[in-house]
């Protein structure tokens, strides 16, 4: 029974930690959008 209940709290442990990474991730490409943006404006600047 032990054994099973830590299973339980471990797989509770792997969804939680899955859900707050997607968070994560989103807010990674967003950023990174906002930097492939900026990147392109400059490089249209110097093309001018």
């Amino acid at each position: 029974m032990e054994h099973n209940m830590k299973n339980r709290h471990f797989i509770m442990l792997l969804v939680a930690l899955g859900l707050s990474s997607c968070a994560t991730i989103e807010g990674i490409g967003k950023d990174l959008e906002s930097a492939g943006e900026a990147i392109q404006e400059g490089t249209r600047d110097k093309g001018e």
